[in-house]
């Protein structure tokens, strides 16, 4: 995959393309300790710019040849300079002969040739500028690009120890930082070695004694860089790898952020994100005095060289060996530019100094080692035959002393269904995890070894605590061998947690014919194909209720539709594929009776002559499966058909079924036309998919520079002492400039002086220049040093405002597309630091330039108002416009390209998040393809704007060679009729032509202010929160009670509509539980039972009705302390990167929970004894990517416990068992029982299972109304009372029956 008309980069990026390596399996680290990361070094840079098309190989060779043409060219200046000087020198002497025509008949040409060269300048630095831009975005797109794709050939094992928010922030910090070094410095420094050497040369031609000594102090400026910078890329990179933890930990908790709402955790995890961000402050501060080190000497250097010039010079002059002032001036402006570029170069060392680090992040992930794809494909295996287990023992990286599976045999025949079973973590979903080859079995004997990689082999020499040993083959031939892409097409996987991608439901299910031979199919096939699937699902009945049918949005993760429904479009993706092989990993956990019904009699027609695999904890979904396997602690304990295994004595098998027995199974079969009354369940409108959550944020209105970055300067005021000395340092040095000018116009003068009289004022006036000096050293010191400091405290200030604040919105806010996880993520990221950089040394510079161009504007006003208004009313308004128009390209430029790498940003972090569901649907060429397009996208866009930006940005850069031409030609005039003299002539021409380049920092900087404005705006507008900030502000507590009990919830006339809808939820719907019950909701998937559990947690408002908690209106109670009184157990489990402890604890106040609670609760959740199994038990890690590190019977379990330890009042299940084997559900269900028998809490359980609530005090069944009127509650009662009235809950019961 390649971005369009462009080749595989050349260089060391040869990793990217189709050709990979064998895949090393990750080692596991020991005792807990880290790899430092590596180093970076300049080759990384280097090796950044071979991400090259032969175009932009092109592209970069005119733009370096046109760069350094511009920078060869501006030295000529000093030779027509000198020319000059010597004519006004002639011009002036006493006894002078050259006459006043002839005069002015040299400065006319001389003049001309100024204009001359801006011509030749302007054109040169056009086509650079524009070269470098855009070659910088398509090398930074290739290498974005190039990292991808290297992410999506490592094995998972890999990507599993990298966060989404590590990607989010490679991506766009790390890349940006190397695309500004390209595209806005990397022209400076062609164009500064073209100056160097362009200015040697003629230097050198002209004299070579002063050359060499103004050339010394270019080895003491090398000589400290050299001590200095590796310090500051050690830091650099330290704060690179802080930054990362810290947007790791932001992923985790945007990505999860209705669990951070209901636990009350925001907290917790906001210490956590601060710590991250403290380590970076920390690491920052560490370089501020290297940074003032690294300045001082540059600018020390420049300016005693100028005095070291003059002094040597002007000996020179009178010992003869230089013959007219004319070559003295070109000899020491030409080393001056050298001199003076250093100051201009510390801004591209900078910035390539950032950029190595950013670079090394990059390759560390692209130099990994890559999964092989090759191997048999058909005709030379087929995929209709048998697939065999033999003897498989395995244990994941991550937990390398835990066998998952222990040698495990098991034979799944060609056409039938074969179904798994048994206790959570038994070792189920690990079989589907190795016949996906997600992982892989280590070679059964050392033949094999001989084909492994260098890397595999390594691990297998280190020693693995567990050899992953066994084997798994597809007739005879292991699958191992068997090419990675084609087996994977050959399977239709549904998972556990299905994962649905933020776009439509039309493309979300025709993403499952990537890798078929319907993959090139036009649009209306396709439709054909996906509406078939869909209604093969039992999808297309809520689809086409929606208003855009399968043209809606599903937004992020699915989260606009319920569970079920996602679950019904993750089975039609997976049978559109129309695989060889079906593996259903609880396919149908959170689909409703109804539903299960027919999605199973879909299902069994669809594996109908299809090896299928099928796990399962509802056991009335596998009754017909052909072969039952009962695993146990990673071992085949039964097999054999359902019937058989059922008159098993005391089997484990007959044991699950025990557990999942309903009472209603001995009544009589109900006749088909009875199931109306199931059928009454069926909705006329979606909930929760129609009706989802929108943003209410109002658009803010953009500010201003002074209004945004002002005021958060304004806002951090405490700094003042930091703020005084960079003002006054930065007025210091700015003055420099007028000083400069009136030594040099001095100096000009000294030419004029004879005898010993020349020695004298030369001596003094070279003295002045390294006092000047020795002044400017300290005021480059305290800039380099207290603007970083400054740039790091304001900037970890912001960070974690910013993080806060985005905390403070509704849940709604996140459910928008453009606040999707990526997104935000993005943006936290890059915010903070674009704050920075402005505040920071690069921030400085302008702000030294503003003050020199006002110091040398008030100089040449008092010394010669005449030549200073023509120049100033002439090129200064031509350089004010100019700098204004490219001000204005720049911020649009801005804008849209945060909008692009936001959307680019998005993509990726919800792709990394969906590895598993990427590879299982062979959809890793889509996935490039798609993030390619979206950066084709961006290059197109900056291109046709760069074509008429890059002119304006030209003229800011070259208009001074104008002034210049201006200013000698009307000087000229001025001098010939000796209305001024030589001092006042050199004084103003100084002055104003250094204002003029003085401002040309400042105008290259308009990029940086204009990105700096609109980060503050996103800052400042992130203060604007929604309800969460409202909610928490209501002064009134929840009442602490006297006993501990159940809460009593109420609802009364209750409506309700998510926020972009307009179709109604509820309306008036009315509902009470009693303090203390056990409740349970049923009825169809999306009948809007989760919407009541989010109205509960108070992460939406009703829109009329009032609900009550303990008879206290909802609205009248502050939002921490009423959470607080609640537990969650929502559908799809969250927990976090930390240790199992950490997790259970995470939102509880009392952080000294005795160990005697924590065990408890894991007891009652039946979770005790596989904590206290792992090595490092209730402190074992979960790492980064905590859905991969458990079971979602596990993860379940856990976040059971963790609910339960909050001791709550009201206690909020939400299909919070339906990942739990039937004996582990039955007890963890007897435990809940107990404590609402204790009436210690309220329950509300929303459940499918009907076995897990039919002990519930009341039941509430939900179904549709008339059309139009939303859901209501059909019936309730217990179990028995529901069953005695033979309606829509006793049809329910029958269809789960195991005995029919």
């Amino acid at each position: 995959m390649r971005l369009r008309g462009e080749k595989a980069p050349i260089a060391k990026a040869e990793a990217v393309g189709p050709a990979v390596v064998e895949a090393a399996p990750i080692a596991v680290k020991e005792d807990g300790k880290s790899d430092k990361p590596a180093t970076a070094t300049f080759s990384d840079y280097w090796r950044v710019l071979s991400y090259r098309s032969r175009r932009d190989g092109y592209a970069l060779l005119v733009s370096s040849v046109c760069a350094l043409a511009s920078g060869a060219v501006f030295p000529l200046m000093n030779i027509i300079f000198g020319h000059l000087a010597q004519n006004f020198n002639d011009y002036f002497l006493p006894n002078s002969t050259t006459k006043e025509s002839s005069f002015k008949a040299a400065v006319n040409k001389f003049s001309l040739y100024f204009f001359l060269l801006f011509i030749g300048r302007f054109v040169l630095t056009y086509i650079s500028t524009f070269g470098f831009r855009i070659t910088g975005l398509r090398i930074s797109a290739r290498l974005r690009l190039s990292y991808f794709e290297s992410l999506f050939s490592q094995p998972i094992a890999a990507v599993d120890e990298i966060s989404s928010g590590a990607v989010a922030t490679t991506i766009t910090d790390a890349a940006n930082t190397i695309q500004m070094s390209i595209s806005d410095k990397l022209y400076f420094l062609f164009y500064a070695i073209a100056l160097v050497i362009s200015a040697y040369t003629i230097a050198f031609r002209y004299s070579w004694s002063v050359t060499l000594v103004a050339s010394c102090s270019l080895l003491f400026v090398v000589v400290v860089y050299s001590i200095t910078t590796p310090f500051i890329l050690k830091k650099q990179t330290r704060v690179l790898e802080a930054n990362k933890k810290a947007s790791s930990t932001a992923g985790e908790v945007f990505g999860s952020i209705r669990a951070v709402f209901s636990l009350g955790a925001q907290k917790n995890l906001t210490n956590k994100y601060f710590a991250a961000v403290e380590d970076a402050r920390k690491c920052g501060l560490a370089v501020s005095i290297p940074y003032g080190i690294q300045l001082a000497p540059i600018f020390f250097s420049m300016y005693a060289s100028f005095g070291l010039v003059f002094w040597f010079g002007i000996k020179q002059y009178r010992a003869g060996h230089i013959d007219s002032i004319g070559t003295l001036v070109t000899v020491f402006f030409s080393v001056l530019i050298v001199v003076m570029l250093l100051g201009i170069l510390a801004a591209p060392v900078i910035a390539i100094q950032k950029a190595i680090p950013a670079a090394g992040q990059f390759f560390s992930t692209i130099d990994a080692p890559r999964i092989s794809y090759g191997g048999l494909s058909d005709p030379d295996v087929s995929s209709q035959e048998d697939i065999e287990l033999d003897d498989v023992t395995f244990a994941y990286p991550t937990r390398p002393d835990v066998q998952v599976l222990k040698g495990f045999t098991a034979r799944f025949l060609k056409g039938k269904t074969t179904a798994l079973v048994g206790p959570s973590g038994s070792g189920k979903s690990t079989i589907v995890a190795l016949l996906e080859r997600w992982y892989e079995l280590d070679p059964t004997d050392q033949e094999d070894d001989v084909g492994a990689s260098d890397a595999e082999r390594s691990d297998v020499e280190k020693g693995k605590k567990q050899r992953n040993r066994g084997e798994i083959r597809m007739g005879i031939s292991a699958i191992r061998s068997i090419n990675l892409k084609w087996w994977r097409s050959q399977i239709g996987l549904v998972q556990q947690e299905p994962f649905l991608f933020n776009d439509t439901i039309f493309n979300n299910v025709a993403f499952g014919l990537n890798g078929t031979q319907w993959e090139e199919a036009d649009t209306s096939k396709k439709h054909d194909l996906v509406r078939k699937a869909c209604e093969e699902a039992f999808a297309d009945e809520f689809i086409r209720k929606l208003p855009d049918g399968y043209e809606t949005e599903v937004g992020e993760s699915g989260i606009k539709l319920s569970g079920g429904q996602r679950q019904r479009l993750a089975i039609a993706r997976s049978i559109i594929r129309d695989p060889a092989i079906l593996i259903l990993d609880e396919a149908t956990s959170s689909i409703d009776v109804r539903g299960e019904r027919i999605v199973q009699k879909a299902l069994d027609r669809v594996s109908r002559d299809r090896t299928t695999i099928v796990i399962a904890h509802r056991l009335s979904t596998i009754r017909k499966a052909d072969n039952i396997i009962v695993m146990r602690e990673g071992r085949k304990m039964e097999e054999g058909t359902h019937e058989h295994l059922l008159s098993v004595p005391n089997g484990l098998y007959a044991g699950l079924v025990h557990a999942q027995q309903l009472e209603a199974e001995s009544a009589p079969a109900v006749p088909r036309e009875d199931e109306v009354a199931l059928d009454d369940l069926e909705r006329k409108f979606t909930t929760k998919s129609a009706d989802g959550p929108g943003n209410e944020t109002k658009v803010q209105k953009k500010r201003g520079f002074a209004a945004s970055v002002g005021c958060l300067l304004y806002e951090q005021r405490r700094y003042w002492m930091l703020y005084t000395v960079i003002l006054i340092a930065a007025m210091a040095t700015g003055s420099a400039a007028s000083l400069q000018s009136w030594f040099f116009a001095n100096v000009m003068v000294v030419f004029t002086y004879t005898g010993q009289k020349l020695e004298d004022r030369g001596n003094f006036w070279a003295l002045m220049f390294f006092v000047l000096s020795l002044a400017l050293a300290l005021t480059y010191f305290l800039l380099g040093s207290f603007a970083n400091h400054l740039s790091v405290l304001v900037m970890a200030v912001y960070q974690r405002e910013h993080f806060q604040n985005l905390l403070r919105f509704p849940v709604s806010y996140f459910d928008a597309k453009e606040n999707a996880t990526g997104s935000l993520m993005a943006r936290l990221a890059s915010d903070f630091k674009i704050l920075g950089e402005l505040i920071g040394i690069n921030g400085v510079f302008p702000l030294i330039a503003l003050f020199n161009l006002t110091g040398c504007i008030i100089i040449g006003f008092v010394f010669g108002w005449k030549l200073t208004l023509v120049i100033f009313c002439s090129a200064m308004p031509v350089m004010l416009v100019s700098s204004f128009i490219r001000i204005k390209y720049e911020l649009q430029f801005v804008e849209w390209n945060s909008n692009v790498f936001a959307q680019s940003s998005q993509f990726a972090t919800e792709a990394v998040g969906a590895f598993r569901t990427v590879t299982s649907l062979t959809m890793e060429e889509f996935i490039l393809n798609k993030y390619s397009t979206l950066l084709q996208r961006q290059i197109r866009d900056a291109t046709r704007q760069g074509t008429h930006a890059c002119l304006i940005f030209a003229l800011c850069d070259t208009v001074d060679l104008c002034a210049m031409a201006l200013t000698f030609w009307y000087g000229g005039q001025l001098l010939a009729s000796r209305e001024y003299d030589i001092l006042q002539f050199y004084l103003i021409y100084i002055a104003i032509v250094q204002g003029a380049q003085g401002a040309g920092p400042f105008l290259s900087f308009a990029p940086n202010i204009a990105q700096a404005t609109a980060a503050a705006n996103r800052i400042l507008d992130s203060r604007v929160s929604g309800n969460e900030a409202t909610l928490a502000s209501v002064p009134i507590s929840l009442p602490q009670r006297e006993e501990k009990m159940g809460a009593r919830v109420e609802l009364k006339e209750v409506s309700f509509k998510y926020p972009t809808r307009d179709t109604l939820i509820y309306r008036n719907l009315d509902l009470v539980v009693q303090s203390s019950q056990f409740v349970a909701f049923v009825g169809p998937s999306g009948c809007g039972k989760t919407t009541i559990v989010s109205l509960l947690e108070r992460f939406y408002e009703p829109v009329s009705g009032t609900i009550k908690f303990d008879d206290h209106d909802l609205k009248d109670i502050e939002l921490t302390s009423y959470r607080r009184a609640l537990s969650l157990v929502a559908q799809e489990p969250k927990l976090f990167d930390g240790t199992i402890r950490e997790n259970l604890i995470l939102g509880v106040d009392d952080e000294d929970i005795p160990e005697e609670r924590i065990i408890q609760a894991c007891r009652d959740a039946e979770i005790h004894d596989f904590v206290i199994s792992l090595p490092g038990g209730y402190d074992t890690p979960l790492g980064i990517n905590t859905q991969t590190s458990l079971s979602g019977g596990q993860k379940q379990r856990l976040c059971l416990a963790r609910a339960l330890l909050r001791q709550p009042s009201l206690l909020l299940l939400d299909e919070a068992t339906s990942s739990l084997d039937s004996q582990s559900e039955k007890l963890v269900q007897a435990a809940i029982e107990k404590l609402v028998a204790q009436r210690s809490m309220t329950v509300i359980a929303v459940a499918h299972r009907l076995a897990t609530i039919q002990k519930a005090d009341v039941i509430f069944v939900f179904g549709e109304s008339e059309a139009g009127r939303g859901s209501r509650i059909l019936e309730k009662g217990t179990h028995s009372e529901l069953l005695g009235r033979r309606g829509a809950y006793w049809s329910m019961c029958q269809e789960q029956a195991l005995d029919r």
